[in-house]
């Protein structure tokens, strides 16, 4: 099991905070802060630390809060690297540098500092959104950058748009990032959720970035879009999908958008389907669905094999699309069934060719799903288009 993240942002991390603090300003009364920021610190978990901390400084930084800004940002030590990202759960795809997460966590000793600037920045616009600009080179301000789009969303939209351009990947993806809807670990943006018209025009300067860590970012943003207005996500990737591109940016481009759709895709939503070139028009069509062994135990395996065949005397001579997904009607302790999507293929099939897909499906009990005897049906999803297939029974 995977060590709690707060066990790497203990005692040695205020301490190294409050040394900053003192390096820059020799007046900050450390010994105040240390005992403010650590009074019942190692019961409380990651964040309630970090915001501990942040009132902490709040308590012994000047009440000028420019001027205390003005000295954390001083504090700061140097900025990430180009092919460095802020947290080790969201590397850089497109390196393959074994120092891309060095000092990952060593980047968590700015969570206290977006907290600050969240909470008492508010007051002083332009002084927040350059700290939070030196921020991001360091860890993130996607969080913090959030109550600036909430409380001065004209303004901050433009600072994103400048952000957008910047020659510093981390900045751009501040840009993308701190103004997605739905950010996970974040208070949802009402209002882009409602119209993210302003998120979009952002988006459109990031489309074309260098950065694949960037492009990743623009792509999650459309996804958290997606899940409210569908039909704007399907135009836009559908016209960025049209533009003429050079190779590898038309790979690029493929790639995120195909992130981007991810959830619709799920969901066979047919629009997000024709983007990706695999609408319903294709003339592949299912064959033999089979599933082995009939009757199972809990605990055993199954598996689903579905047959694809583009026919030759079709009215298309063409390759054809062809994305296959699995859904299994799992039995609930009540009797009713709930339904799982199971990832199986993207093929595009030559007139006259027959393709299998195959998945292996684990019916051992888990954490996110309790197995139930009974009977269990499988429809296949087929370019958006569900069509039912063999049942297998489940027993004790």
């Amino acid at each position: 099991m995977a060590e709690p993240l707060k066990n790497s942002f203990g005692t040695d991390v205020v301490e190294r905070i409050g040394a900053d603090v003192q390096a820059v300003y020799p007046t900050f009364d450390l010994r105040s802060f240390l005992d403010l920021a650590l009074d019942g610190f190692e019961a409380l978990e990651l964040t309630p630390r970090a915001k501990q901390i942040a009132n902490a400084l709040a308590e012994t930084l000047p009440d000028d809060r420019t001027k205390a800004l003005a000295i954390l940002q001083d504090s700061f030590g140097p900025a990430l690297a180009t092919d460095q990202s802020w947290g080790a759960s969201d590397p850089d795809p497109a390196s393959d540098s074994e120092d891309k997460t060095a000092g990952a966590m060593d980047g968590f000793r700015y969570l206290p500092h977006g907290y600050f600037v969240a909470e008492h920045g508010l007051d002083d616009l332009a002084t927040s959104l350059a700290f939070q600009e030196e921020l991001t080179k360091r860890f993130t301000a996607e969080f913090s950058i959030r109550a600036f789009f909430e409380h001065y969303q004209q303004e901050t939209v433009a600072q994103a748009r400048l952000w957008a351009i910047d020659e510093n990947e981390h900045v751009r993806r501040l840009a993308s990032e701190g103004c997605r809807p739905r950010l996970p670990w974040a208070g949802n943006l009402k209002a882009f959720i409602e119209n993210p018209s302003e998120v979009l025009t952002i988006l459109e300067l990031l489309r074309n970035d260098s950065s694949e860590y960037v492009r990743r970012s623009v792509a999650n943003n459309l996804n958290d879009i997606s899940k409210d207005h569908p039909d704007i996500v399907i135009a836009v990737t559908k016209r960025w999908n049209n533009e003429t591109l050079g190779t590898e940016d038309a790979t690029n481009r493929t790639r995120m958008v195909r992130h981007a759709l991810r959830t619709l895709i799920k969901k066979g939503n047919l629009g997000a389907l024709d983007v990706l070139g695999f609408g319903p028009e294709s003339p592949v069509v299912i064959g033999a669905v089979v599933v082995e062994p009939t009757t199972v135990a809990i605990g055993d395996k199954i598996q689903i094999r579905v047959e694809l065949h583009h026919p030759s005397n079709s009215s298309s001579d063409k390759p054809a699309g062809a994305l296959a997904d699995l859904i299994v009607h799992f039995v609930k302790a009540d009797g009713t069934t709930s339904p799982k999507v199971f990832k199986g293929r993207e093929l595009h099939l030559q007139p006259g060719e027959t393709s299998l897909v195959k998945k292996t499906i684990s019916l051992n009990q888990q954490t996110t799903r309790t197995h139930y005897p009974g009977a269990h049906s499988i429809e296949v999803q087929l370019n958006g288009v569900r069509s039912a297939g063999p049942t297998f029974d489940l027993t004790t």
